[in-house]
């Protein structure tokens, strides 16, 4: 009989399991996202926005040539660019991962950017000058309570909450916690 553990808990293999989460977390968001964004073009084009939940959230079908919030209204390409080096540093920032908080933030992200960059490249007017798809609104059904948006933008706002609270507890990606160190 065998004494050796069934799970490979090597020094390695954290990395790697931290990456298959990240890759898992994005791969979903991206998904979802995705068909969400399909199916809000297939059932709400031309329609007045739907009401759910007795008024606290709308479907409307809006294409958003900026960013969040309504902001960089036509700086479609360098938001697709910087959507593009987001993407980059996540990949580069992978192969330290040792820390699950820090996987599922930045696959959120990623999967964020990736959904918000498809819609940049593929949808009308054309690559790189492409507008997103954003079908949610809460409270409102034209965005005057808070800015209509889709998926990705949510993924990308939990995962930078999360990431965020990672750097304020100091617990870093690569799975080490800084101290502070005492004055004497």
């Amino acid at each position: 009989m065998s004494t050796q553990p069934d799970v490979d808990v090597t020094p390695a293999a954290l990395p790697r399991r931290r990456l298959v989460l990240l890759a898992v977390v994005a791969i979903l968001v991206l998904g979802s996202d995705v068909f969400s964004k399909i199916a809000a073009v297939a059932f709400l084009e031309g329609r007045e926005p739907v009401e759910l939940l007795g008024g606290v959230l709308y479907l409307p079908l809006i294409r958003n040539g900026g960013a969040a919030f309504g902001l960089a209204e036509g700086w479609t390409a360098v938001l697709a660019l910087i959507s593009l080096g987001v993407v980059g540093f996540i990949v580069w920032i992978a192969r330290k991962l040792r820390s699950g908080p820090w996987a599922v933030g930045l696959g959120l992200v990623l999967g964020g950017a990736l959904g918000n960059l498809g819609d940049r490249i593929f949808r009308a007017p054309g690559p790189l000058r492409g507008h997103v798809v954003d079908f949610l609104s809460l409270f409102d059904p034209y965005g005057r309570v808070w800015p209509v948006f889709n998926l990705a933008d949510s993924a990308i706002c939990v995962g930078g909450v999360l990431i965020v609270t990672m750097a304020l507890l100091q617990r870093d990606y690569d799975g080490t916690r800084a101290v502070k160190k005492e004055k004497g």
